[in-house]
């Protein structure tokens, strides 16, 4: 198990333009060939917006983008047409397959925080593809078959546990709040790459909100 801190983010961003980015991995001009991926992830960003600001139309391809927004409300636009509004419950994906245009902005009156998290594809290429679920119920699933990943919310209440799924990778981050992992305290913004999980529980000691992949072997 590797646990990697908040605090150990490479910062980003423009604070100037009301934007704030923190990655966990090797991302942009932050480039570290140690740092590039655990399992299907390759990114997993903390990013913050304020109100009015955002992210001009760019291109991805090739990455199922899944987003999870803290708080504050996310526009979503894209070059296939669809636009939506994405809130706190909601589990945002964005498939770029052979390619794709988009635009995230914070259109809200209020601050807005979300979790972007990329993975790899198993087969590159393909139309790409768009869907949000809203209010995803605790402990209910949601599979990423394009990349061999399933996500995993979980809301624990103080001395609540979780168990950790049995596999080949699982990453877990804290969304907020703070659990014991394996004799570890992690907080908000700390993730635990895990390898070859067996038994493994996570328990809230406040209240605590987790994002846990599931994945395969890499």
């Amino acid at each position: 198990m590797d646990i990697r801190r908040a605090g150990e983010r490479y910062q980003g961003g423009d604070p100037a333009a009301g934007i704030e980015s923190r990655h966990a991995f090797s991302f942009g001009s932050h480039y570290d060939p140690d740092n590039l991926r655990f399992g299907a992830v390759l990114a997993c960003n903390e990013e913050r917006l304020a109100p009015g600001a955002g992210f001009d139309e760019h291109p991805h391809s090739h990455t199922e983008i899944v987003t999870w927004v803290v708080e504050g409300e996310l526009t979503h636009r894209d070059s296939t047409g669809r636009e939506s509004v994405v809130r706190h419950g909601d589990v945002q994906r964005l498939s770029s397959a052979g390619g794709v245009r988009h635009v995230e902005r914070n259109d809200g009156p209020e601050p807005l925080t979300f979790i972007q998290m990329w993975l790899a594809p198993l087969r590159p290429g393909g139309d790409p593809s768009y869907e949000v679920v809203r209010g995803i119920a605790d402990s209910t699933p949601y599979a990423v078959p394009e990349a061999g990943a399933m996500l995993h919310v979980r809301r624990l209440g103080p001395g609540e546990r979780t168990a950790v799924p049995d596999g080949a990778h699982a990453y877990l981050h804290v969304v907020r709040g703070e659990v014991r992992l394996d004799g570890e305290t992690l907080g908000a913004g700390d993730a635990a790459r895990i390898t070859d999980a067996k038994g493994l529980e996570a328990e809230g000691t406040t209240g605590a909100e987790l994002l846990i992949w599931e994945m395969g072997p890499a």
